[in-house]
């Protein structure tokens, strides 16, 4: 048995997405990212239950692990009740603790969402805050984006919202006790070692690329360079 099977076994998604597969494919049938993506559900099965660290590294390494949508239609229609879901879920977080998912562009983009959601969430409260959502981040939002970033606040006023005010209301200033516990959970749950885990090996990965951290952010919050697409 493999180490990092062994350490694939310590998490209990793999305890509880992982049952009695007889490798009948009908995940990879029902999967919707199966549909678009270069990815497939029993075989992945497959590899982890080879015990083949080797080709489990391979896996930690690859595109393949970051095109699951985690929308567990997998065990809906499982005749045993697997969940490659749970599995793809295990794999991410020891392909993070390892540094592997550097390797990977899709792996890479872990840096700028974990950067951009979960500062958003410490700082404010809010998993998306209009002030950071830059329209220059983000051409798919368009002209319109661009004119609702200069009239903000009277937007959300004429909807009702209580943008960054104190009291009640949709987007309300979070009062910092609230934040300052956020940041004890995210401690306690191991969230922080975590985000500091992928800082890390993200900067390294930068470093190696020649690129500094503002230009890392850059390229993979805004470049896709493989075809990821399942043609």
């Amino acid at each position: 048995m493999g180490k990092l099977y062994d350490r694939l076994m310590q998490d209990y998604r793999m305890r509880e997405g992982l049952k009695a597969c007889i490798n009948c494919g009908t995940c990879t049938a029902i999967c919707p990212a199966a549909e678009f993506y270069k990815y497939d559900p029993r075989q992945i099965v497959d590899i982890v239950q080879s015990k083949d660290d080797a080709e489990i590294e391979k896996l930690l390494k690859s595109e393949t692990i970051w095109y699951c949508g985690e929308c567990m239609s997998c065990i809906t229609r499982c005749p045993r009740k697997n969940a490659p879901g749970l599995v793809i879920m295990a794999l991410r977080g020891l392909s993070m603790d390892m540094g592997y998912f550097a390797e990977s562009e899709k792996g890479r983009q872990q840096y700028a969402l974990t950067k951009t959601l979960c500062n958003n969430i410490l700082n404010y409260g809010y998993c998306v805050y209009p002030r950071t959502f830059a329209s220059a981040l983000h051409p798919e939002a368009g002209k319109v984006w661009e004119w609702q970033e200069k009239h903000l606040e009277d937007i959300y006023e004429r909807m009702g919202a209580n943008l960054d005010g104190d009291g009640t209301g949709a987007l309300r200033r979070i009062p910092q006790h609230d934040l300052d516990e956020l940041q004890r959970i995210f401690d306690i749950t191991g969230a922080t070692e975590r985000i500091d885990t992928i800082n890390k090996y993200s900067m390294q990965k930068a470093e190696e690329m020649g690129l500094t951290e503002e230009e890392y952010f850059m390229k993979v919050f805004t470049e896709t360079e493989k075809d990821h697409l399942n043609q």
